[in-house]
């Protein structure tokens, strides 16, 4: 069936967002829409501008015969920042502290809109990086992680307390958390990742970093390396950081139960990008 140009435009924009990172040839969409390259090229192009006008993303061209084009996912700095303040005022909202000084982020986690900005956020840190899976730890980090992982068009694998029948085999290591310095295990299916697997780990909060460090050292077991760290939320409390190299969106300062107070900034976002 042939299309006009606007139906082109359309259905070409929705096939690349919602095929991030993949290589598309221009002979795939020269024969969906029955044009020629050349007409397909100006259509890419109009795409790629608008893209980059709006913050949605940009398009990468491949030359050659085994070439295409790629949608990259990309947040513009402006927006960016717009929506780490909104974050920051979210967090920082007194109703969130619970016994112990302990914050209530299920709501945030559990908003489609909120968590896919932020996996879009972090995505965009890690656009540019060659990644194969995204990790986390069950539960609260999963959602962040699966969004994270719609942008940049890879699986996830989620590492587990104590292990489920329904993973088969698996491999556990013991892990000290960073904040109450205890010992504890950690689990992967054996078939969760290919050897040689490039990972980013992805998490809500992080405070000295224990839980992150086990997932790293989990990596070894399967001969995969860490491609990158990326949390929602981190601490500045901790006393000794058990990770340096990391992204984060908002950092938690200090939590006043008596006066009721949190107070949050903006996390490493702009700085490690």
């Amino acid at each position: 069936m042939k299309f006009r140009r606007s139906e082109r435009l359309i259905d070409m924009t929705h096939y690349l967002l919602e095929r991030p990172k993949e290589l598309v040839s221009l002979t795939f969409f020269s024969e969906r829409y029955e044009s020629a390259k050349s007409s397909i090229s100006e259509d890419l192009a109009i795409i790629k501008d608008t893209f980059e006008k709006q913050g949605i993303g940009s398009l990468q061209t491949i030359p050659g015969a085994s070439g295409g084009v790629k949608y990259i996912p990309r947040t513009n700095k402006e927006d960016a920042k717009k929506f780490i303040s909104e974050l920051c005022q979210l967090i920082a909202n007194s109703d969130r502290l619970l016994p112990g000084g302990y914050l209530y982020l299920t709501d945030l986690l559990g908003n489609p809109q909120i968590v896919s900005k932020v996996g879009k956020l972090l995505a965009s840190s890690f656009a540019n990086t060659e990644i194969d899976v995204i990790m986390t730890v069950a539960t609260k980090g999963i959602s962040i992680a699966h969004a994270t992982a719609a942008y940049l068009n890879v699986p996830v694998v989620i590492v587990r307390r104590d292990s489920k029948v329904t993973e088969g085999s698996t491999v556990s290591i013991n892990y000290v958390s960073g904040s109450s310095k205890r010992i504890q295990t950690m689990v992967l299916s054996k078939r969760s990742l290919n050897e040689g697997a490039k990972v980013l780990i992805v998490d809500d909060f992080m405070k000295a970093g224990g839980t992150v460090k086990g997932m790293v050292n989990l990596l070894d077991e399967f001969n995969a390396s860490l491609a990158g760290i990326a949390v929602l939320l981190e601490s500045e409390e901790a006393e000794e950081r058990l990770v340096d190299d990391y992204v984060s969106l908002v950092k938690l300062m200090d939590v006043d139960v008596k006066e009721k107070k949190i107070k949050v900034i903006e996390g490493n976002y702009f700085t490690n990008k």
